[in-house]
């Protein structure tokens, strides 16, 4: 009997020895943390894309006794003066920012110098109401070469890798209008005029901004240009046969809006890391 109890007791222990040891075969560590990514930091970048907008230019004057116009060709040289220029081209440049992360919000300050590349020409005649077939032609040129945004951007995290984003700010440009104005009313006259000035205007937009490692980003984005109106007079008109006629004032001004869709890609430096699982 004490012979049988032994072998069973050795029989069960084996058994125990060997569920031990198949348990600890089959253990594993627990999984690693790994980085994720974090928009957080300052970063550099290049974009290109395509830019489509109009211009306004407007020239008109004013009636006077002294000037050089009759009452009715004061409206009809207002009228050919109205006019209309849409531009469209290549745009591309440099962007620099920093990102603040906070959770799923992330927000930013983004500044960019872009070739613009605004470039257009508009020409009207109408016939003088009192004296035809006598005419009159008014040209207007417009031009934008460059465009620089200081804007914020404010987004929130589809995925940890994925900015939708919104941004908003200041836009500056040169903007250049030249104006001709000229008839053949007897020998003829003519009045130029011309502006320029860099404008401060505003631009908004929306945007995405995707984290593809090692601190590289890709993104698209569309803005909305308003770099407002520009004017300046002229009292230049000179007649041919009669002389000059300070008296008849001409208005000319710009009003330039453009609309912008660019891709992009930027480098982030440094920044801090999250850990997930």
């Amino acid at each position: 009997m004490n012979r049988f109890l032994l072998a069973v007791a050795s029989i069960v222990l084996g058994a125990a020895s060997a569920q031990a040891a198949d348990l600890a075969a089959q253990y594993t560590k627990a999984p690693v943390m790994a980085p994720g990514y974090n928009w957080t930091g300052f970063y550099v970048g290049g974009n290109v894309g395509g830019q489509w907008g109009s211009a306004d230019p407007t020239t008109s004057t004013v009636f006077s006794p002294a000037g050089y116009f009759a009452s009715s060709s004061v409206p009809a040289v207002n009228t050919v003066g109205a006019q209309s220029v849409n531009s469209s081209s290549v745009t591309g440049g440099f962007t620099a920012g920093y990102n603040w992360q906070v959770n799923h919000a992330v927000f930013g300050l983004e500044g960019d110098i872009n070739y613009f590349g605004f470039k257009g020409s508009a020409t009207g005649s109408g016939v003088y109401p009192c004296c035809a077939p006598s005419t009159f032609t008014v040209n207007a040129s417009v031009s934008a070469d460059w465009l620089a945004t200081i804007r914020g951007r404010i987004g929130f995290l589809a995925a940890p890798n994925w900015l939708i984003y919104a941004t908003g700010g200041a836009a500056i440009s040169e903007v250049k209008g030249n104006f001709v104005f000229t008839d053949n009313y007897f020998a003829g006259a003519s009045e130029s005029g011309t502006v320029r000035d860099t404008r401060v205007g505003w631009t908004a937009g929306l945007g995405g901004e995707y984290a593809v490692g090692n601190g590289w980003s890709l993104k698209a984005e569309y803005l909305y240009v308003d770099l407002g109106r520009i004017a300046t007079t002229s009292t230049n008109l000179t007649s041919a046969t009669f002389g000059p006629f300070p008296a008849s004032v001409y208005t000319h001004s710009v009003d330039l809006k453009s609309n912008i869709v660019r891709v992009g890609v930027n480098y982030k430096f440094g920044g801090p890391v999250v850990a997930r699982y």
